[in-house]
């Protein structure tokens, strides 16, 4: 039997499922309520494989499976969408929508029939729902799609294949079957949408800033493969290595990303970055800003590393500690949200370019900083960070900026959506900021009730709540484009389902629990 927090987080995640089709019914309805359904089940069987240790790969351990909420996200997020951009009236990204809904759904499918594939004895009633519900998709996708979009949804199908194949061997206990899902569906989806775009670039199709993350988020993820083959035939920790990581970083940015991004916006990449960040006063201020928040980080963390005496080695931060870095992150963000949001797109991109750089440089031990980052870094790891990787800062980065990124500008031409939806790019500082950050200053300060089967308790959970609403009036107050219609009810509705998932998740909750905040905001 499946224990209680994976039964109560299943109820959480089908909970919102009938939430957001109570509002939004169609036939994707259907094709979404069949795959919560055999993912449910099939989450059993993934949780099975990693307890026996049958699965393929090698994935987390301290977590279940999260095959469940995973497989829910990418489909939500095109059907909510798909609805937004229906009702403004924007054809294109109505049909984008439903792509994404349906790539969403088949990969989720794909990673189930695996997970039936691969279990002795082969689960008959398994077998079945997974059956059933892959029909309902595959029957609704013909009659939904034109034949390039089921070619695309293909594609994104098959890139995903390849990268998991690749990614996961090479990354042995960096995710659970569900962050696997999220982190590789989302990567495949965006490197299918880069060559798509690369190849019809005549057409003119889109904004600079679309385009100057696609390319960041590929170029930075093939550096990686690049490199991770590289060092299998030399010793990355030598001067040598270290000049040749160097060298060929600054070989493939210059020659093959720049002429890429500049292929895409036709101009010169970096004159255009330097004009965009010092396009007017506000942003020079931002940046400064921003900057000083930077360096208050890094203080942190090497005043932390000073604390730490060479008698207590296997000292560790605590649990307030790490969330000092949530705090500095929801102080970079308000100010962008509510001054300036393009600045605060690209100045995401560049710090996730950054910091994926940077972990490349302490995975690979690069001189002459490699040794120091892994050090300093060292002090800040939990039981998340059970693979070769440092993720969870990364993770943090992601879901305080997914939210801006995935934003549909395109169909709000005021800048904003109406309702709930006018806080869909404030879904990370609610979700992470506020609303996790203060579940667990709170639970582990003063928390005594805990929900059944966890470490987490009611005090934390409830306050979060009372944080995430406070939060909001405060946005209203501070944002004048912020208009939520009287939807309140909504809105606390939204934060409580939230609230609860990140009480009983064992998933990376600064990733998942944005993107759900943002499906209920939009729907």
């Amino acid at each position: 039997m499946l224990n209680k927090p994976v039964l109560a987080e299943s109820l959480i995640v089908f909970i919102i499922v009938l939430f957001v089709h109570a509002v939004v019914w169609d036939r994707y309805s259907w094709c979404a309520v069949a795959l919560a359904i055999q993912a449910f089940y099939v989450q059993f069987k993934w949780d099975r494989l990693l307890q026996l240790g049958g699965a393929v790969f090698q994935f987390r351990t301290a977590a279940n499976s999260g095959l469940l909420p995973a497989s829910m996200v990418i489909p939500l997020l095109g059907i909510a969408m798909k609805e937004r951009c229906k009702s403004a009236g924007i054809v294109y990204f109505e049909r984008f929508g439903i792509v994404v809904a349906s790539t969403g759904m088949l990969v989720a499918l794909f990673l189930s029939v695996i997970a039936v594939g691969i279990t002795k004895p082969v689960p008959t009633n398994t077998c079945i729902l997974t059956g059933v519900a892959g029909s309902i998709i595959i029957y609704t996708m013909k009659h939904s799609l034109t034949v390039s979009e089921v070619i695309e949804v293909l594609e994104v199908l098959l890139i995903f294949v390849y990268l998991s194949m690749i990614l996961l061997y090479l990354l042995p206990r960096c995710f659970t079957p569900g962050e696997a899902l999220l982190v590789l569906g989302g990567l495949s989806f965006v490197l299918n949408q880069l060559i798509k775009r690369s190849l019809n670039v005549i057409e003119g199709r889109g904004d600079p800033i679309d385009f100057f993350l696609l390319v960041a988020v590929v170029g930075v993820v093939l550096l990686g493969l690049f490199f991770t083959v590289l060092f299998i035939f030399m010793d990355s920790g030598t001067w040598i290595s270290s000049m040749f990581f160097h060298m060929m970083t600054a070989v493939l940015g210059l020659g093959v990303i720049m002429p890429w991004l500049y292929r895409l916006i036709q101009r010169n990449p970096l004159f255009w970055l330097l004009q965009f960040l010092f396009q007017t006063q506000t942003r020079v201020y931002l940046l400064i800003y921003w900057t000083f928040l930077a360096a208050s980080a890094c203080g942190v963390v090497f005043y932390q590393n000073a604390k730490r005496s060479s008698e207590s080695k296997k000292h560790q931060a605590s649990t307030i500690t790490r969330k000092y870095f949530h705090f500095i992150v929801v102080a970079t963000y308000v100010p962008g949200l509510i001054y300036d949001r393009q600045l605060l797109y690209i100045a995401a991109v560049l710090c996730l370019a950054v910091f994926i750089f940077l972990e490349y440089i302490r995975y690979f031990r690069i001189k002459p900083f490699g040794q120091t980052l892994r050090h300093l870094l060292s002090l800040f790891l939990d039981e998340r960070d059970s693979g070769p990787l440092i993720l969870t800062h990364i993770y943090l980065l992601l879901g305080m900026s997914l939210p801006v990124w995935l934003f549909p500008r395109s169909c709000a031409p005021k800048g904003t959506l109406s309702g709930a939806g006018a806080l869909v790019p404030y879904s990370g500082v609610l979700a992470v900021g506020v609303g996790d950050t203060i579940a667990s200053v709170f639970g582990s300060t003063m928390g005594e009730i805990k929900w059944p089967g966890t470490k987490k308790t009611f005090e934390g959970t409830a306050t979060a709540i009372f944080a995430q609403i406070i939060a909001v009036a405060l946005i209203l107050i501070f944002d004048s484009s912020v208009n939520l219609n009287s939807s309140y009810a909504w809105i606390l509705a939204s934060v409580s389902l939230v609230s609860l998932l990140e009480a009983y998740t064992t998933q990376i909750d600064n990733l998942l629990l944005p993107l759900y905040l943002q499906i209920m905001f939009m729907t």
